[in-house]
């Protein structure tokens, strides 16, 4: 299937080669940003002119602006979920998510460049951005040092958390990676913030897998690491010796067991990683999970800009910028969860919830949803939704759920999709991860409706 695909790239690459002025259009998330800076920077190599645009998401009204704008439109990590919308626009499109059911024939359209038409699930196996490399390395072989921004994205949209490992055609992309001398990736610890945060920090923020007793509080996760005998508790993981990641690695799975929690849980403690050869060590750049995470936290504060701009290869201005945004996110992400710990979390069927109305932004309250699952004040055998205000007056509606639920059948972007069209509403995204825009006061309908769907999809 990669050889076809491959060659359907070649084919989009040879469309775009001979246009003298194209518009990108992408998501603003760290895939969409990915994405949108590959697409951008292919585009330049040639002398094309382009602009770009971040979008939140693909409505009637932008939609219809960007028909009017009359120029050839590459859109980026989304298009597919609205392929029946897109008549009159001259377009290509490079989107992992489900297209459009309504879509018919233009889903098989040449210039729909989608894993799903393959028979591939573009939640796992591809992100926007590697869909983006694929059509930037057949317009030109020189674009083939790209590859660290195709695996950010990937990581941007958690495409390793189901198996601890990229999958399907990432591996493609990962090998051509390490052949430019671009990526590696390493058997290491998992965790967030191995380059950037002191080691009892690592714990105290720990979410995947989530530790009983050290997640969520400093003074114990200090106390851990001075009873198993790691000192300078402010030195970062990259920073410890062999021996002493072994130690902590091997404390930590017996504090697992020990708490109840099974293999499943110790064994996405250590998983394969992805590193980023050109970045300096010890930078939020090293690796892809906190290089993704840096992009996220310009796109979700307006700053999409910045984001790509760091992708293109700025490491002054923009990178300073970059990181003043991530403090601002990480605080915003921490009175987040302290709102919902505060609040509590509610039960519905098979659904848990929490709605945040204006306390935390439509753009981080799928982050949090995600933090809360793992947590002490969530539980990981039912899918979380996080509801938040938006400011043209509807709710956001976040989903987040487990690998486990998902081999069991869950899939909640099929479900978000088909319950907020039938509220008015628009909906999509992945099996893990997915998002919806419906009416205000529709959310109480949006639960009852959305538990109905994952009971069926489990039986």
């Amino acid at each position: 299937m990669f050889a076809s695909a491959m060659k359907s790239a070649r084919k989009i690459a040879e469309a775009l080669k001979r246009e003298r002025d194209v518009h990108i259009v992408t998501h603003i998330d760290a895939d969409g940003i990915s994405a949108g800076a590959i697409a951008k920077k292919s585009l330049e190599r040639e002398g094309i002119e382009n602009t770009i645009q971040f979008v939140k998401q693909l409505d009637d009204s932008t939609i219809e602006k960007i028909r009017n704008m009359g120029k050839v439109t590459w859109f980026t990590d989304l298009g597919s979920g609205v392929i029946s919308k897109l008549d009159g626009i001259d377009y290509i499109i490079a989107d992992h998510h489900m297209p459009d059911i309504e879509g018919g024939k233009r889903m098989l359209n040449w210039r729909h460049f989608n894993p799903h038409v393959y028979g591939i699930d573009g939640g796992k196996a591809i992100s926007g951005a590697g869909l983006a490399y694929l059509i930037a390395i057949s317009i030109n072989k020189k674009n083939k040092d790209m590859a660290d921004l195709a695996m950010v994205g990937a990581s941007g949209d958690l495409q390793d958390a189901a198996s601890c490992k990229f999958e399907g055609w990432n591996r493609n992309i990962i090998e051509i990676g390490k052949e430019e001398g671009i990526l590696d990736v390493v058997r290491d610890l998992r965790m967030f913030g191995r380059h950037t945060r002191p080691l009892y920090k690592l714990l105290q923020y720990a979410d995947d897998p989530f530790f009983p007793g050290l997640t969520g509080r400093e003074s114990a996760c200090l106390s851990f690491l001075r009873r198993i005998g790691i000192d300078k508790e402010e030195r970062k993981w990259i920073e410890l010796e062999y021996e002493e990641k072994k130690k902590v690695v091997s404390e930590l799975v017996k504090l697992l067991i020990t708490k109840g929690f099974g293999n499943s849980f110790s064994s996405r403690l250590v998983g394969e990683v992805c590193e980023l050869k050109r970045e300096k060590i010890g930078t939020e750049l090293r690796d892809v999970k906190e290089y993704a995470t840096l992009l996220n936290s310009t796109a979700r504060y307006g700053y999409a800009e910045v984001g790509m701009r760091i992708c293109m290869g700025d490491r002054d201005e923009y990178f300073k910028k970059a990181t003043e945004l991530l403090k601002n996110h990480r605080r915003n992400i921490v009175s987040g969860i302290q709102f919902v710990k505060k609040e509590g979390v509610q039960e519905y069927g098979m659904l848990q919830y929490f709605n945040a109305g204006n306390h935390i932004r439509d753009t981080v309250v799928g982050i949090i949803a995600g933090i809360i699952l793992h947590s002490r004040e969530g539980k990981n055998d039912a899918p979380i939704i996080g509801f938040a205000n938006k400011e043209g007056g509807e709710i956001k509606a976040s989903a987040r759920t487990t690998a486990p639920l998902v081999n069991r059948g869950v899939d909640l972007s099929k479900a978000m999709q088909k319950v907020a069209d039938r509220l008015g509403g628009t909906g999509g995204g992945h099996e893990m991860a997915a998002g919806a825009t419906i009416p205000r006061g529709t959310e109480d309908e949006f639960l009852k409706m959305l538990d109905k769907e994952i009971r069926n999809q489990l039986t």
